[in-house]
Order: structure tokens, then C-alpha cells, then sequence
């Protein structure tokens, strides 16, 4: 899980845990103060009413203590009941006697007041039973209207508990965001530096401890940049001075291969091996040449080019290629040159390593344009799929020095020039069998 939700989720677990602490707290506070209260004012009430019924039993009128329990229950409500004798006289809600605990009962009965939350008839009430001079006064109050009003309260807490989690979640994704945005800079930064834009730095900060972080990372992408290219100049350098000797070379060589007819065998195999050593080292100072150059392409060089036509000029004189157009790819706005040494140098690849390429396909993706060559050779292993793309990278052919060996510098031009464009380029199987390399170039004409 990434780092950002398990902030998020840390943050609204601590949201849940605190509103869930103060929402038990509230209700037990709440339902204790509301209950308390209840029973309060329905014993002191129910100590009047047995007053009342009381002096109305002493009264000479026998059915006076009948209307006065009418008189008490109300509306219906209550139920007011009177035990003399073993006999139950009621008056309001219908009274169940069985519902009325036997303990209740005796306490009332021995002289002590006594009171009991029960439920009576499937109704929560408040049992009130207090003694008389000869039976027991019982007064049943509701409690129903008490408990919904705490059942609402509970809902209320409870979806106080599910917003507190909710918007501890929202607070804990932004200040996880907020936190980590200073390392998305700097993987994006990074990020960037792999691709080869040895200009991306991370802004400064005015975080007491994010810039150090900053400043480190920009010192090192600076102490880098300038490696990379005294590295590069001192290539270029060692190429250019090489040009002279080496046209130099190449002239003797040829010298003596118009001569060759006229040497003894041995020497005959000596001249052909210093002919293809020449021009290898040839095609390698050149290729030196070509990599030691800035990777930038100027914007006077980018011109609306038709990948269709690339393909087939560089096509053009190799015999068993076919070139397959998918859809109407789109026309791209690219250096010229570096195109058409990406598309030679991919078939050259396959010449030489790979029994030649039989296919070069090109089809339009949603950014750009793709392009695909297919070869005759037996695939290249997945774990050097992305070596190959490195300098002097030969795969399997490392450490050979015959004619084809390649000087390990074709395949990281291409990747270095469709770098340059932004592009993407990798290695996967040719359905047909052998290698598929596809060269992705986005963008359309500006």
C-alpha cells in the first residue's frame, strides 16, 4: 500500500478512535443524566399518587380510590394498580402482573420502597412500587418515548463516528500528499535524469529539512551532468584526432588490397584481417562521433517527416524486407537525420546478428506513431532485453571479433536518439519467431 494511504488510513483510524471515545463517553453521560432524571420525576410523582391513594382508602367512600386511579393514569399511559388482599385493582394501560417481578413486589410489600426498569407488553417501562398501609401502590411509566430519544442519540454518535473516520481519511490523503510531494519531485526528478534529462533539478525549499534534501540532489544531478559531458567531449575529442590516423590507415589498407594478388598467402590472410579491423574501427569512430554529440535536438533540425517514407527509403536496396502499413499513421515532426539512422541502424542490427530483418511494420498509437522490426534470428533472452540498448553492449556475441561482431554502438544510438524525442523503444518476440524491436514516437506535427 502506498505510503500516502497508509497516512490516510493511520489519520482516520486515530479520527475513529477519539470520536468513538468521546461518542461512548457522551452517551453514557447523556443516557445517565436522561434516565436518572425519568426516574426522578416518576418516583417523586409515584410517591405523591400513593399519598393520594392512601388518604382515599382511609376515606369512607369505598369507590372514591377507584376514581381517583382513573384520575391518576391519565390518558392511558400509566398504569396505576393497587394490590390489597391478593387482589389487583388497575386503572390505565393493561396491566400484566406476571411482568412485575416477584422482588419488586416483596420489597413493596415489606415496607421499602422499591423501583425497576422492566418491560411490560413489549414496551420498556418504569416499574414504581411503594408500600401502603395494607397492599402495595404499583405505577407502570413508560419509558418509550426516553428510548427513542436515546436510540436517536446513539445513531447520531454513530454517524458522528463514521463522518469523524470519513474526514479523518480526506485530512490524512492531503497531509500525506502534502508531506510526500517534496519525494514526488524528486522521483519525477529522478525519474527524468534515467531518461537522459541531465537538466531536471528539484526547486528549492523552504523546509528547514527538505533543503538539504534539494540541495544534495541538485549538487549531485550538477556533479553528473558535467561527468556525462566531459566524458562525451573527451570521446568526441579522441574520435576527431583518431579521424586522421585512421584516414590514414584506411588509404594503406586499400593500397594493399589492390596488391593483395601479389602477396604470399600468409600475408594475403594479414592484409584481409586488417581490412575488417579498419573499417570496424572506422564505423566505430564515426559511430563515437555520433554518441559524443549533444542529445538535444535543436529545433532548427525538426521538420514534418511521414514515418511511411523513412521506413521505405531506408528499405530501399535490401532485398526480403516487407514493409507492412497499418491505418493511416500520422506524420510526426522529427530530426530527419536522427530517424533515418534509427531505422538503419535497426536493420543493420538484424543484418548482422540476427539473419536479417523480414518485416518493418508501421501503424499509428494514441500518442504518436510505433514502429516494429521483426528479424530472422532466434530472440533475444529476457534479461538482456534491456542491455542490449547499453554502449558496447554485443549480447552473446561479446569478446568475438569476426566480420559481423558490430561494434556494440548501433543499438544505444537508436535508444539514445528516440530518447531524444521523446520516444520509448524495447524488445519483444516476434510472433513469427526471432526479435521484435518497437520504436514508439509521440507527438504529432506542431
Amino acid at each position: 500500500m502506498p505510503l500516502r494511504w497508509r497516512v490516510a488510513i493511520a489519520f482516520a483510524l486515530v479520527s475513529v478512535a477519539i470520536t468513538g471515545l468521546l461518542a461512548a463517553v457522551t452517551w453514557h453521560l447523556a443516557s445517565s443524566f436522561l434516565l436518572a432524571k425519568r426516574e426522578e420525576g416518576a418516583i417523586s410523582q409515584a410517591a405523591v399518587d400513593a399519598r393520594l391513594v392512601q388518604e382515599a382508602l382511609r376515606s369512607p367512600n369505598p369507590g372514591g380510590s377507584e376514581d381517583l386511579l382513573t384520575g391518576l393514569a391519565g390518558g392511558g399511559d400509566i398504569t396505576v394498580a393497587i394490590r390489597r388482599d391478593g387482589t389487583w385493582t388497575t386503572s390505565g394501560r393493561t396491566l400484566d402482573a406476571d411482568a412485575v417481578p416477584d422482588g419488586l413486589l416483596a420489597l413493596a410489600g415489606s415496607g421499602t420502597a422499591a423501583r425497576q426498569r422492566i418491560v411490560a407488553g413489549g414496551t420498556p417501562v418504569l416499574a414504581v412500587a411503594l408500600p401502603l398501609s395494607d397492599g402495595i401502590y404499583l405505577e407502570l411509566v413508560p419509558l418509550a418515548e426516553l428510548d427513542s430519544t436515546l436510540r436517536f442519540l446513539s445513531w447520531v454518535l454513530v454517524a458522528g463516528v463514521g463522518v469523524g473516520g470519513l474526514l479523518g481519511l480526506a485530512l490524512g490523503g492531503w497531509a500525506g500528499g502534502r508531506a510526500l510531494r517534496p519525494l514526488t519531485d524528486l522521483r519525477d526528478a529522478a525519474g527524468r535524469m534515467a531518461a537522459g534529462d541531465l537538466d531536471a533539478r528539484l526547486p528549492e525549499q523552504d523546509d528547514a529539512d527538505l533543503a538539504p534534501l534539494a540541495v544534495t540532489f541538485n549538487r549531485t544531478a550538477e556533479d553528473l551532468q558535467r561527468r556525462v559531458r566531459r566524458d562525451a567531449r573527451f570521446a568526441g575529442d579522441v574520435s576527431h584526432e583518431l579521424r586522421s590516423p585512421l584516414t590514414t590507415l584506411v588509404n594503406a589498407v586499400a593500397v594493399l588490397r589492390r596488391r593483395r594478388d601479389e602477396l604470399p598467402p600468409t600475408a594475403r590472410q594479414a592484409v584481409d584481417l586488417l581490412d575488417a579491423d579498419v573499417h570496424r574501427f572506422r564505423k566505430m569512430v564515426t559511430d563515437l562521433l555520433e554518441i559524443s554529440r549533444d542529445e538535444r535536438i535543436d529545433e532548427r533540425d525538426l521538420e514534418v517527416c511521414d514515418m511511411v517514407d523513412i521506413v521505405n527509403h531506408a528499405v530501399a536496396g535490401r532485398s526480403g524486407i516487407a514493409v507492412e502499413v497499418v491505418g493511416a499513421p500520422p506524420k510526426v515532426k522529427v530530426d530527419r537525420r536522427r530517424l533515418d539512422r534509427v531505422i538503419g541502424n535497426l536493420l543493420d542490427n538484424a543484418e548482422h546478428h540476427a539473419g536479417g530483418a523480414v518485416r518493418v511494420g508501421v501503424s499509428s498509437v494514441s500518442d504518436g506513431v510505433r514502429v516494429e522490426v521483426d528479424d530472422a534470428g532466434p530472440g533475444i533472452p529476457p534479461e538482456l532485453r534491456e542491455e542490449v540498448f547499453e554502449r558496447f553492449a554485443r549480447g552473446t556475441r561479446a569478446g568475438r571479433r569476426d566480420d559481423n561482431g558490430g561494434t556494440g554502438l548501433g543499438l544505444a544510438l537508436v535508444a539514445r536518439h528516440v530518447r531524444a524525442h521523446h520516444g520509448r523503444i524495447r524488445v519483444e518476440d516476434s510472433p513469427p519467431g526471432g526479435a521484435r524491436i518497437v520504436v514508439e514516437i509521440p507527438g504529432g506535427p506542431a
